[in-house]
Order: C-alpha cells, then structure tokens, then sequence
C-alpha cells in the first residue's frame, strides 16, 4: 500500500422480502447478477428527470420531510454562501447552477426546450436515479390496489422491475448507500485541489447520517409515521456503507493525477474503510466480506495505477450488491457495539 508515499498514513433487505414470496435464489439472482443492475455510474440523466411533483401523489410524506433539509435547501441557499463563493471564484464559476463542478452534486438538473435547468436541490431523483423510465412502474400496485394492499408477489415483481429500469431502490440498502458516497467523497479532483472545496465529508457514515434529519422511512407504516429503520436494517446500512465507502475512495484514487489534497485523502479514506471492514469481519467473519477485503489487498493505492483501482472499485460494487441481497440483519449482531445510537444521528 503506496498512499503515495507522502505523508505519514493515519490511521430488512432482499433477503426478508424472498422469504415473503417464496422466491428464494432466483429472486437474490434477479438483482445481484443481472448486469442492467450492475452500472456504478450513478450521474442523473436530465433528460429523464421528471421532478419531486411526480413523487407527491405517494409520497407527500416523505416530500414534506425533504424540504426540511439541507437537501432541499441548497437549492435556494448555496450560491448564497461565503465558502461556496470563495470555491466559484477560484474555479471562475459565473452561475452555481449552470456548471458541472456544482450541478454534479448539489442540484437535480432537468432538460427544457431552451436547455439544461436545475429545478430542485439534492432531490428524490438524486438519490434514486432518474425517474421517467421506472416512475410508472414503481407506482402501479395493480387495478383497485394500494401500497398498503398490494400482493407480495407483485410488488417484488414491481420493485425488481423498478430497478431493472433504473430506479435505486432501499429494497437493496446497497443501491441507497452508493447515492450517498457517490457524492459524500468529492469525485472531482480539480473542485478539491484547485476549488479549495473539503476532499469529501470525512465523517460520513451512512447509519448516522441517513438516520436524522433526512430520515423518510414512512413507507415501511401506514404512510403517516416517520420510524427508524430497524435494528436488522441498520445493521445492513452500517456495513453497505463500509463497503460502499472503500468503492467510491478507491474510484477517486484512480482519477488522482496529482500528489495533493485530492488523491491523499482520497487514499487514506481508502484504506480507513478497509481498515473499518477488517474489524468489523474479525467479529463478523462473513465469506463475502473476506472477498470485499481479498480485492482492496490484491491492489496498491498509488497514482497512475487507474486501470487496477477502477477494476477493484467495478469488484467492491458487485459484491456490495451481494452483500445487501444475501445477508440479513440477523447474521449481524456481533456489531452491535459499533452501530452509532440514536442520540449520534445527524
């Protein structure tokens, strides 16, 4: 492990869901194995935005919760800021909302006759990809049927289709925590080293941080009651966001042209995420977190080393996905322990 040489290193998912229908295998198959399911590139396509009004019929719950957060408010606040300002004008950014170093991460953009337009913050589309090929989908719970009524077997059928057709659905907890890292480690290199933007929220844990404010987990009630995930689930999220957190590092390590900022935090968050999977395996010992490790070990965190890292990142993804589809939360007790309580959620 290279780290550069720079610096001193510093150191109730598918499952349950398989078992209500009776699927078994084939259903884990249907999203761990099927390659549509398998893109990492999590970028929104503005030409498939629909916006959060399309969400609002089912979902106005969880809408009113989302414009209660800093999701929902950078979209009229950012430009606004003096640390924002202070990035834009080192990178000669004329309008947030018009440029790729902003957009990428802080806007949902939407194609309109005369352009690209950024029409909400860090939106449902965000986080669950672009919605005009799976929206109508992921709503129709058959003739005369409601969420609260439909069939088991047809909303398994719903979601899988769902996500067949883009959508990123918490059904597989590993879909939600790559939406999260996706964005919570700064992929831009020139944004961290020339912008002077943080190279990522370091902090970032995805238990703690999907857990608070930004908690919407109406879907699992009668739609009126915003409850925690449960132990099973949060024990789930905890190690996805482990898993998903050495993806993204190392997918930023790849990109890293430069002995900066940008590639050395980038590195060392690389390795923090494995070090943090090694303890929790030493109480886990699950044969699909040793594969996770297998691939971080066989790998040297360096620049000019893109092709490998990318490969062990594409690797990282796959398994992850696995790890989210294949494992229940009651094989996880034995992390208990370092799961952050609920008086440490954000």
């Amino acid at each position: 492990m290279n780290l550069f040489k720079s610096k001193k290193f510093f150191v109730f998912g598918l499952i349950a869901l398989s078992v209500a229908v009776g699927s078994g295998a084939n259903s884990i198959d249907q999203l761990t194995n099927d390659p549509r399911n398998l893109s990492w590139n999590l970028n929104v396509d503005e030409n498939k935005v629909v916006g959060a009004e399309a969400c609002q019929k089912c979902h106005a719950a969880e809408i009113n919760t989302w414009k209660q957060t800093p999701h929902f408010e950078t979209f009229l606040t950012l430009h606004r800021k003096k640390e924002a300002q202070a990035i834009a004008s080192k990178l000669g950014i004329a309008n947030f909302k018009n440029d790729s170093n902003c957009i990428q991460c802080h806007y949902t953009m939407q194609k309109k006759e005369i352009g690209i337009e950024a029409i909400a913050g860090v939106s449902c589309e965000s986080c669950h990809g672009a919605a005009k090929d799976w929206v109508n989908v992921h709503q129709d719970y058959g003739p005369g049927v409601t969420r609260l009524t439909e069939d088991p077997n047809h909303r398994f059928k719903r979601l899988t289709d769902s996500i067949h057709a883009g959508m990123r659905n918490p059904i597989n907890v590993y879909l939600v925590a790559q939406s999260c890292y996706r964005c919570h480690t700064v992929p831009d290199e020139k944004l961290v080293n020339v912008g002077g933007h943080s190279a990522g929220s370091l902090d970032f844990e995805l238990v703690s941080w999907s857990q608070g404010l930004v908690c919407h987990n109406f879907v699992r009630t009668d739609g009126k009651e915003n409850i925690p995930s449960s132990p099973e689930r949060l024990r789930q999220m905890f190690v996805a966001g482990m898993i998903a957190d050495l993806e993204f590092s190392l997918r930023s390590t790849a990109v890293a042209t430069e002995k900066a900022d940008f590639g050395i935090t980038s590195a060392k968050r690389a390795a923090r995420a494995a070090d943090r999977l090694k303890s929790a395996q030493s109480k886990l010992q699950l044969p699909i977190l040793d594969e996770v490790l297998a691939v971080y070990s066989g790998i040297t965190l360096r620049l000019k080393n893109h092709d490998p890292l990318v490969e062990a990142a594409d690797k990282v993804h796959q398994l992850g996905l696995q790890f989210a589809a294949t494992v229940s939360g009651e094989q996880l007790v034995a992390i208990d322990a370092f799961i952050p309580p609920s008086n440490k959620w954000k």
